[in-house]
């Protein structure tokens, strides 16, 4: 499918069924599969030919959506996880093991830095985070000689920054290791990492590529463009042969194009076991068929509040790189020309108060832990996801008290900013 649009890509790609199969992708809803003999399930364990044994590995279902996913984003092989998190988690520790270190943007998702700045810290792993405008000298004095990867958004939430992919790249691969971007916001109908020099992309499934808030996801999609063999001594896990698949040297068995999906498989998927399950990526693939369609509605409507509230008495400042006014216009200009994403946060007169009592008199936006949805959802990080932290903690991280995020979903825009327009006033 490699030569069509992506608007045909995210209908058709990933499954092709043959003559009097299923049109619509099967759920093999199945934890084991069957085999005639021993020696066929066991040049499977030897990794000596491709098939399913076990579904915490490895599930066809899976496996047509997630080649659905790599093929939109341009990439050479991907996979499926649990969650967003677990895909990200996944990504860095495939190659960044104990003493190794990470570079990444300081704009990122909560939960992400969490996992970067404080689990992985117990694992060994340290960090260094630089901001998304970092210049060229700040980025190179970040980096270690044991970094490992670099991390970053595209759009990061909930601060919306845009990150300067070709920035990023350039100077991961002047250090010789490889840019991993979170591309969950723009999704690749809006932005394609891959093609301004990202090397893995991770996504958490569980937002626009759903897009209905059905089931929790995440993938991986490597470039296959890094060469891991040139830097074999930073990555002895895909380097070196791996002992517990008999001496099995990934990047020259699998070479670039699969080496790090069959080593996240292999290894990570068999020991931790994040797998999706089967329901839940068919329900991801359903939302997959109309991403391309759904997405230019998103970013339409998150435009139209955006400019709503810029102009609004009540509201002191507005986060929405397509804004011309944005500090991040000229990036998102760059690499989302069509838009990124329908996420818009904004901070309200009056401070945690002020956002309390605005989102008490919201009638068709949902108040939820939720964003990237059908539905409009909003969120007080002040009054929700981070209640524990004080006012002037809060300025500290860059989250005002007042601060409010609403994710601008399929309804009509005109609703959607009158809603909003009568909680203000």
């Amino acid at each position: 499918m490699s030569n069509y649009k992506i608007n045909t890509k995210c209908v058709q790609s990933g499954y092709t069924p043959g003559n009097g199969e299923p049109r619509q992708i099967p759920i093999i809803q199945s934890t084991t599969f069957k085999y005639d003999t021993s020696e066929d399930m066991g040049k499977l364990f030897d990794l000596e030919t491709s098939g399913y044994f076990y579904t915490r590995l490895q599930n066809p279902t899976n496996d047509y959506v997630a080649a659905k996913i790599a093929d939109l984003e341009g990439g050479s092989a991907g996979m499926l996880t649990s969650s967003g998190q677990a895909a990200n988690f996944f990504a860095v520790f495939n190659i960044c093991e104990c003493g190794g270190h990470i570079v990444s943007s300081s704009s990122i998702y909560g939960g992400t830095f969490n996992l970067l700045a404080v689990t992985l810290k117990k694992m060994g792993i340290s960090v260094t985070f630089v901001s998304p405008t970092a210049s060229e000298e700040e980025l190179d004095n970040a980096f270690q000689e044991n970094t490992k990867a670099v991390f970053g958004e595209t759009i990061a939430n909930p601060a919306l920054t845009v990150l300067d992919i070709e920035k990023y790249a350039k100077a991961a691969h002047k250090h010789g290791v490889p840019l991993i971007i979170d591309n969950t916001f723009p999704t690749p109908v809006n932005c394609r990492p891959i093609e301004w020099g990202a090397d893995i992309v991770t996504h958490s499934t569980t937002k626009y590529m759903d897009g209905h808030g059905s089931a929790v996801g995440g993938a991986i999609v490597d470039s296959g463009k890094f060469d891991w063999m040139a830097h074999k001594e930073k990555f002895p896990g895909l380097c070196t042969p791996d002992e517990s698949y008999h001496g099995i040297t990934y990047a020259e068995k699998f070479s670039n194009s699969g080496a790090f999906i069959t080593k996240c498989t292999a290894q990570l998927m068999r020991d931790f076991g994040c797998i999706q399950s089967p329901q839940n990526a068919f329900l991801l693939n359903l939302g997959l068929e109309s991403l391309h369609v759904r997405m230019p509605r998103h970013v339409e409507n998150g435009t139209a509040v955006a400019e709503f509230l810029s102009s609004h008495k009540k509201v002191k400042k507005v986060n929405y790189p397509g804004l011309k006014t944005d500090p991040y216009y000229e990036l998102s200009q760059k690499y989302m020309p069509q838009g990124g994403c329908g996420v818009v946060s904004f901070e309200i007169e009056g401070g945690r108060k002020g956002a309390e009592a605005f989102m008490k008199k919201l009638k068709l936006a949902a108040i939820e832990t939720h964003v990237a949805d059908a539905r409009t959802c909003c969120l007080n990080p002040a009054t929700s996801t981070h209640r524990q932290m004080t006012e002037e903690q809060l300025e500290a991280a860059g989250i005002p008290a007042g601060l409010v995020r609403v994710s601008c979903g399929l309804e009509d825009k005109e609703d959607l900013i009158n809603d909003l327009k009568q909680a203000l006033e």
